[in-house]
């Protein structure tokens, strides 16, 4: 650590009061946030500067500022040009074609849907729409979730409705690519932002007053805040000293499109099952998005079977309630695991998104989670008082503070949900039907649920 600073003090660093390491969704809107703020900030991503319409092996969609990347281009920090094809970060966890895919589509094109979706929270839709990146999405290519449907294994039913709770959708379906784009291009515009891309970090220290990074290219960079969103293997989350053991969820998360006979109806389902959990929710048109959270043994069966043999099993798995389906995007799966840290900060150091917290996907919050970290973060940056350090212990402690219950509560809740009903013993089935129905008829209970989601 005193070789890095020694170093740094050699050369001539630049100086901000943030830097962001990390620029997928959650980082890029952390960045996008802070742009009235009047703080210096700089990203660093180490994808390339490039359109990734193909999709990455690693699980992690905010990008880590690891040696993962090859060196595809010459690592720049200027700002990108105006093009939006030259937008780094279409990380997803997908693998690429030909690699944990179906044999028959390793050849054929890919539909023009990304494989790669999220259920965004009226929260997390008002919080990219302050930045402006909401309003650059495609609304075509948006669809709302107006009603959900839960059911366990015995026929208990458990019915969210947006008319029922007095809205106008529960969430809304967006693709990541389009998000991550329509991100890119606010940080493109952006006066107090430098972006360093492709970029990788080798080394990382701290002292009383700045944290010191430097770059695998030589280049020191200085600050007052170091924000990780470098994705669940965190290198700076590492580099802070912040550790603890994953749960392994011991599932893999099988995730397809699917194009269907019957219309959605803007209804997203999900079904608890003895051996996994299906979920269906609805795309524009009669398109549908799957993850299926399975065994790694069923996972590697669902990815083995043909393309018609999927679709079957998948209808089926559905109780054929969206009639035939016809698969449209490549099958793939990633692991599922849990991850809860002692603390979200150090010493000038505080993390956010998947650095900061893993969780199971069964409720769809684990982006909206990292959305309302970066959305705390941003207000207590531009809104600290006469605290003039960005990376002051106090200032931290209540970033720390503010947002642990409800990392906690999410994840004890999805962790909870799992396990409960993922539970062949016959008296949690029937606890857990029961459940289903009675909270089914509690409408303010129904209510309370869905206002916290929401939000």
């Amino acid at each position: 650590m005193e070789n890095i600073a020694m170093i740094c003090a050699m050369k001539s660093s630049l100086q901000y009061d943030v830097v962001i390491v990390g620029g997928g969704l959650v980082g890029a809107s952390l960045a996008a946030s802070l742009k009235d703020s009047g703080l210096s900030l700089a990203l660093i991503e180490a994808g390339p500067p490039a359109n990734r319409r193909d999709v990455s092996s690693t699980p992690d969609h905010e990008s880590a500022c690891a040696a993962r990347f090859p060196d595809e281009a010459t690592s720049h920090s200027t700002r990108l040009p105006k093009n939006v094809n030259q937008v780094a970060g279409y990380h997803s966890i997908l693998p690429p074609v030909g690699e944990g895919v179906h044999e028959s589509l390793r050849d054929a094109p890919i539909d023009d849907w990304d494989s790669r979706i999220y259920a965004i929270s009226p929260g997390s839709r008002r919080f990219l729409e302050q930045s402006g990146a909401w309003q650059r999405l495609d609304a075509n290519r948006i669809a709302p979730v107006e009603e959900m449907r839960i059911f366990g294994n015995t026929g208990a039913k458990l019915e969210f409705s947006a008319y029922q709770m007095g809205i106008t959708e529960l969430a809304c379906i967006a693709e990541n690519r389009a998000l991550q784009l329509a991100l890119w291009q606010i940080l493109q515009e952006q006066d107090n932002l430098d972006l360093f891309h492709p970029a990788r970090c080798a080394a990382l220290s701290f002292s009383d007053d700045a944290a010191r990074l430097m770059l695998e290219d030589g280049r020191c960079l200085n600050a007052k805040l170091i924000v990780g969103a470098d994705g669940r293997d965190s290198w700076v989350r590492n580099q802070a000293g912040i550790s603890a053991a994953p749960v392994d969820y011991q599932q893999q998360g099988v995730v397809a499109n699917f194009s269907c006979e019957l219309p959605h109806r803007g209804i997203a389902h999900q079904w608890f099952q003895d051996d996994g959990i299906l979920a269906l929710l609805p795309l524009p048109g009669d398109r549908l998005s799957m993850v299926w959270s399975v065994n790694p043994e069923k996972a590697q069966e669902l990815l083995a079977l043909s393309v018609e043999a999927l679709c079957e099993q998948v209808a089926g798995a559905a109780k054929h309630i969206m009639g035939q389906m016809t698969l449209i995007t490549p099958a793939a799966a990633f692991p599922l695991r849990m991850l809860t840290l002692p603390k979200i900060t150090a010493q000038r150091v505080a993390l956010i998104g998947d650095a900061a917290h893993n969780m199971h996907p069964l409720a769809g919050q684990g982006v909206n989670t990292g959305f309302r970290d970066a959305r705390q973060l941003a207000h207590l940056l531009t809104d600290r008082g006469a605290c003039n350090d960005c990376g002051d212990a106090q200032l931290l402690r209540r970033y720390e503070r503010k947002r642990k219950e409800d990392i906690y509560t999410m994840q004890a809740t999805t962790y909870g949900l799992k396990n409960l009903f993922c539970n062949s013993d016959p008296l949690l089935r029937n606890l857990r039907n029961l459940g289903l129905n009675v909270t089914d008829h509690l409408v303010p209970l129904k209510k309370l649920l869905m206002q916290h989601a929401r939000n």
